[in-house]
């Protein structure tokens, strides 16, 4: 008794049915009967797919598979490789909305000069759409002199009034105080 292994398309998967997720294009259509779209978007009907491939040929474009469930199965003429690039970049631009919470940690004794490296640190953070929290954390007798920080807190906020707004005004909890700013 042999074992023949059973050879179903250049993807392994079912050559009658999409499967495994992916369009078909150009030699892996493999049934008889298809209805075929224009690049322009126009119906040009129902023909078997070798004739349908060989249009796509004339044209220099590609036969693609769009909706294989169908009866029978859409085609569509297209650049398929310029397709796939748009797909892509589609992709990649829905990634790059994400919004970030970047916090800048300061003490009342900073120095001017390290604030201002906060403040550029900042600025940066915002130019990418992302929110920032500026902290300023008192430890031991610093407590004492809460009006430092605020004085601290709102200096910071007016070095970056052109590039933010404020989304949650100064508040203090025990040993913090910390302001939310959102880019404009």
């Amino acid at each position: 008794m042999s074992l023949r292994r059973m050879d179903n398309g250049p993807r392994g998967g079912n050559a009658g049915g999409n499967s495994s997720g992916q369009q078909r294009v150009n030699e892996m259509i493999r049934i008889a009967q298809v209805r075929v779209i224009s690049e322009e978007g126009e119906q040009l009907g129902v023909m078997s797919s070798q004739d349908a491939l060989a249009k796509a040929r004339a044209a220099g474009l590609d036969l693609v598979e769009v909706a294989p469930q169908a009866k029978p199965p859409v085609c569509r003429i297209m650049d398929y490789g310029k397709y796939k690039y748009q797909q892509k970049k589609r992709v990649a631009k829905q990634q790059t909305n994400k919004t970030q919470i970047k916090e800048l940690r300061l003490r009342p004794k900073t120095g001017s000069a390290d604030v201002q490296v906060k403040v550029n640190k900042a600025k940066e953070f915002l130019a990418k759409k992302d929110k920032v929290v500026v902290s300023i954390i008192f430890r031991g007798r610093e407590m004492a002199h809460v009006d430092e920080g605020e004085k601290l807190l709102e200096a910071f906020i007016a070095e970056l009034t052109d590039v933010a707004k404020v989304e949650a005004a100064p508040k203090q909890m025990g040993k913090r105080m910390w302001c939310t700013l959102a880019p404009k």
